[in-house]
């Protein structure tokens, strides 16, 4: 079976599809960090170096392994030519 495949059946579980839905935002970040390194061209030695930790932080960060600070995704983000912007969307679920 193929990982598509694989996901659409396990999206079927309404408990799966629910737990994958409250992680999308986590994953997001995790995409937006490596993409935003991978486009300045550096390695996670690259981001660690300018921003004085080990490589072994920034693994960790890239993993999704904490919860980082607004000022370290800032310092991330700088480090790799970019910045970050905060964007507040409504929700949409209905409160209990």
């Amino acid at each position: 079976m193929k990982f598509r495949e694989f996901k659409k059946k396990a999206l079927e579980n309404t408990e799966v599809r629910k737990e994958y839905e409250a992680l999308h935002d986590e994953f997001n970040l995790i995409d937006q960090l490596i993409n935003m390194r991978t486009k300045a061209g550096l390695t996670q030695e690259d981001v660690a170096r300018k921003l004085g930790t080990n490589k072994s932080n920034i693994s960790r960060l890239e993993r999704g392994r904490g919860n980082p600070s607004w000022s370290t995704l800032n310092k991330y983000a700088a480090a790799c030519g970019f910045r970050v912007k905060l964007e507040a969307v409504e929700d949409g679920r209905a409160s209990a």
